[in-house]
């Protein structure tokens, strides 16, 4: 999952080497946080949090398919 979603994140901003995601165990499930330069945070977040939106569906529908119950931060 957590390949995944710097794979995604990579692909979407103009300094890739910023990228870098931490994943956490908890008792509700796993949590994947994304960080990225301040200057790309508007090209993940999107316009009214579109892209961020469905980056979050997408990673939550693959993490389903494992049996995963996740979340995404973008910090």
């Amino acid at each position: 999952m957590k390949e995944l979603l710097n794979y995604i994140a990579r692909s979407l901003v103009d300094n890739p080497e910023a990228v870098s995601v931490e994943e956490y165990e908890t008792p509700a499930g796993m949590i994947l946080e994304l960080r990225v330069a301040p200057d790309d945070m508007g090209k993940i977040i999107g316009r009214q949090g579109r892209i961020a939106k469905e980056i979050r569906t997408l990673m939550r529908s693959a993490a389903q398919r494992q049996g995963i119950k996740l979340t995404v931060d973008i910090i």
